[in-house]
């Protein structure tokens, strides 16, 4: 079962400092990352910024549709109005489908906010204290939100947003 975790920092840098971390972990064969994507928001910009760490081709990777499709929902829907709510309905259902619900993108939008950073990871067979352990000693403050997916979910995620070669 993959699990989508999102890592919440009380600065817009540390959410790149943090992959160093995850990589450590994943090098310990403490986590198995199989896609992530960082979101920076500096407390004087208006939006944050989004990156996809990883270019990664291994099947695990879901590839920036569905990151851009997430970040999309999170930050920027809500700045869109009312003249695409049906799709926005649409996007959102979608979601829904393969196991990320309102109350996940929600509590995102509402920690995640100008000043801060969050690290965005699908991964799986994670030694749940030691990754805990590693985030919460290596970054005072950090925030851990996180939805689990079954295989049915996984498999409906990945199918939804799978890239073409």
């Amino acid at each position: 079962m993959a699990t989508l975790t999102v890592w919440k920092f009380p600065d817009a840098d540390a959410a790149e400092r943090a992959t160093q971390t995850l990589a450590s972990l994943e090098s310990q064969s403490l986590i198995t990352v199989q896609d992530e994507a960082i979101v920076t928001w500096p407390q004087d910009k208006k939006k944050p910024r989004t990156i996809q760490e990883h270019n990664m081709t291994g099947a695990g990777a879901l590839g920036g549709g569905f990151w851009g499709l997430l970040f999309g929902l999170i930050f920027f829907i809500p700045l869109i109005g009312a003249a695409v709510g049906a799709a926005i309905g649409a996007l959102t259902g979608s979601m829904v489908d393969v196991g990320i619900d309102d109350n996940f993108i929600k509590q995102v939008r509402q920690e995640v906010s100008p000043g801060t950073s969050a690290l965005f990871v699908l991964s799986s067979d994670a030694v749940e204290d030691r990754v805990l352990d590693a985030f919460k000693d290596g970054f005072p403050g950090a925030t851990l939100i996180a939805t689990n997916l079954s295989k049915e979910q996984e498999a409906n995620l990945r199918k939804a947003f799978a890239e073409a070669d």
